[in-house]
């Protein structure tokens, strides 16, 4: 099987994040749409949805819509001390409006800041407690005078509606992929945009994959309400079809890589995951499902149990620069992007390629016959040959692609093409409905 080239790269993808960087986003709002809408310039066929305030997800509603327009803090002089047309962060997620001149005492009362990371806005919410508040670096936050301050917030709350996306991309088969990602933050770059750039730049390319054998499904959601939606929506379709799932974030810097396993641990997901990881030339570290922290906590979820797991650079909550101003466009790379885009591409191309096959010769094949052994440097290991006859060694009719790689640390690229250069001479083939015996040492039919 032959895969395309893809036309995405991580310049390409560092591009789309500078491009969303600035935006607003929160659980609702304008701008998740104007998010969606630039991702649909990328990806066409992208669907997008509304579902309206107020609708009953599960044990959740969906909150009013927010739109924020413009926050700040003053003193008496005009001083600005955060504001949001500077940076979205000084504004709490889902403030109230509000303008009047407060004491120092109560402005203290709305302000957040981080002790042990002096220079870093904090990423705060109050989504279901109306309230107010900014966010500051401590620093800033030590350097307050001693009032009185104007509070302005122009902001509403009202009766909207909740936005997301999602693209099913038909194959041979009515069995799924899915890959879901969120865009409910502001302005942080590794935790918030490189899901979904790594999303569109998968699905553009499995877009162009020639008769492919699974339907691939990408999800767009708000964090937690949005992945409870689409569950409530889909559900039961996505417990019968899904076979494998990824859910994507934290995969843009380039200090780390990690493994957030599914809830039971050895799903194809998280074996193709393991296998692909291992062939790395970085180690990476495997966390525990009682790490969890992102939509795999609804999608594996015991009323839809789905195969989720997440192949990251960073875990979230592991850096110092997780939810706060730190991490912005300085803090991915496109190297970091393009690495993580070729792991989860590996992991497609796996899938794709996997299934279980019989070596069909009795004993070693004679490879010099066919071409692939060079008959004149027999004393000489002969490059690839090894690794051909250890594919053929553990074909055997139990055993699938994922496994023999397991045993064999053969990798994804080289597997593919072992696979279809012992196809295509008769060495290897797709397991038959029964297998074949052995029995009291005679020859099967057709030998």
């Amino acid at each position: 099987m032959r895969f395309p080239a893809s036309d995405d790269n991580g310049e390409t993808l560092f591009g789309w994040m500078e491009y969303l960087f600035p935006i607003n986003r929160s659980l609702t709002g304008n701008g998740n749409r104007e998010t969606l809408k630039f991702l649909q310039t990328l990806l066409p066929k992208l669907e997008i949805h509304e579902v309206k305030s107020g609708t009953k997800v599960g044990d959740w509603v969906v909150p009013g819509e927010w739109n924020p327009k413009q926050a700040y803090i003053e003193d008496s002089d005009g001083n600005r001390i955060a504001d949001f047309a500077s940076l979205n962060l000084h504004l709490m997620g889902y403030s109230t409006p509000v303008d009047r001149w407060v004491s120092k005492s109560e402005l203290e009362e709305h302000i957040y800041s981080i002790p042990h990371e002096p220079t870093a806005v904090p990423y705060v919410t109050s989504y279901y407690r109306r309230d107010w508040g900014f966010c500051l670096s401590e620093n800033s936050r030590k350097e307050i005078g001693d009032g009185p301050f104007k509070v302005f917030i122009d902001a509403s709350i009202e009766s909207g509606s909740m936005s997301y996306a999602d693209i099913v991309i038909k194959g041979n088969s009515s069995e799924e992929v899915l890959f879901s990602t969120y865009f409910c933050h502001p302005s942080m770059a590794n935790n918030e945009l490189s899901g979904p750039a790594i999303a569109v730049a998968l699905a553009r390319w499995v877009e162009q994959i020639p008769n492919r054998h699974y339907t691939y499904r990408f999800v767009f959601v708000p964090e937690t309400i949005g992945a409870i939606t689409y569950i409530a929506k889909h559900g039961a379709h996505l417990n019968r079809k899904v076979r494998a799932a990824w859910q994507l974030t934290c995969l843009g810097d380039d200090q780390s890589l990690s493994f957030l396993p599914s809830k039971s641990g050895n799903t194809l997901s998280d074996r193709v995951s393991r296998v692909v990881l291992k062939m790395q030339k970085q180690q990476f570290a495997e966390y525990s499902f009682l790490e969890r922290g992102s939509d795999e906590r609804q999608y594996c979820w015991p009323s839809i149990e789905l195969p989720m797991c997440s192949i990251m650079r960073s875990k979230y909550q592991t850096y110092a620069e997780y939810h706060t101003s730190l991490d912005d466009m300085n803090f991915v790379t496109p190297m970091g992007l393009s690495t993580s885009f070729s792991i989860l591409r590996d992991c497609i191309k796996l899938l794709e390629l996997n299934d279980v096959f019989e070596s069909t010769t009795i004993g070693e094949p004679n490879l010099g016959s066919r071409g692939l052994y060079e008959l004149t440097n027999k004393w000489q290991k002969q490059p690839g040959v090894p690794n051909l006859l250890n594919l053929l060694m553990y074909s055997d009719g139990k055993s699938d692609l994922v496994r023999i790689m397991q045993l064999t640390n053969i990798g994804v690229d080289e597997i593919i093409d072992l696979v279809d250069i012992s196809i295509k001479h008769g060495l290897l083939a797709k397991r038959k409905p029964k297998m074949r015996r052995f029995i009291q040492g005679k020859q099967p039919k057709g030998q």
